[in-house]
């Protein structure tokens, strides 16, 4: 079990111990030039878009697959940034504090996919801890630090279901740069 924040911060190797999936199956391959757009990504979080302009703007949880490159460009968000992003959302509705939030997020950050999968998040509310295996979790309630959970390989199920339906794009699908558009309108308009 290793603390996010505090006098137990993380300093650097992870234990590799491996907690099981909720479900036997293997992840999916990611696409790594496939992004959703943010009210996509809104819908599949559970969160506003609002929230999802701050955090991007304030660095928490930015999108990977396309940044926002001026006004008019869409950001495209990656499978993991809105996995991230739900998991911001519940330990935000279960009062962890923002700041902890983002101490525990860059330390998420630090890990692959393949790995988020496969930890559970702890919290008392105040601090976060990440524990990868069974006997972890039961340590830390025993020690009456554990009030609640987040098993990231099940919400990673959850994102993946929402996300089932909902469109995708392609990074390079707007490769057109703003002022390129905006020239193209006003010749189309000049004319």
């Amino acid at each position: 079990m290793s603390g996010i924040e505090g006098s137990e911060a993380l300093t650097g190797a992870v234990p590799q111990r491996v907690q099981g999936l909720l479900f036997g199956d293997e992840l999916p391959e990611l696409d790594a030039d496939e992004g959703y757009r943010g009210p996509t990504a809104c819908r599949a979080a559970g969160i506003t878009y609002r929230q999802l302009d701050y955090w991007a703007r304030t660095g928490l949880v930015e999108p990977t697959v396309r940044p926002a490159m001026g006004s008019g460009t869409q950001r495209l968000y990656s499978f993991r940034d809105i996995l991230v992003l739900k998991v911001v959302k519940r330990l935000l509705d279960t009062g962890v504090s923002l700041q902890q939030i983002r101490t525990a997020v860059s330390h998420l950050r630090e890990r692959g996919v393949e790995d988020l999968a496969q930890i559970t998040l702890m919290s008392d509310g105040a601090s976060v801890y990440e524990c990868t295996s069974a006997d972890e979790v039961i340590d830390l309630v025993q020690g009456g630090q554990g009030v609640f959970g987040i098993a990231v390989g099940r919400v990673w199920r959850e994102v993946e279901g929402s996300l089932a339906e909902l469109p995708t794009e392609r990074a390079e699908d707007h490769s057109t740069s703003v002022a390129d558009e905006l020239a193209a309108r006003r010749a189309r308009n000049a004319v």
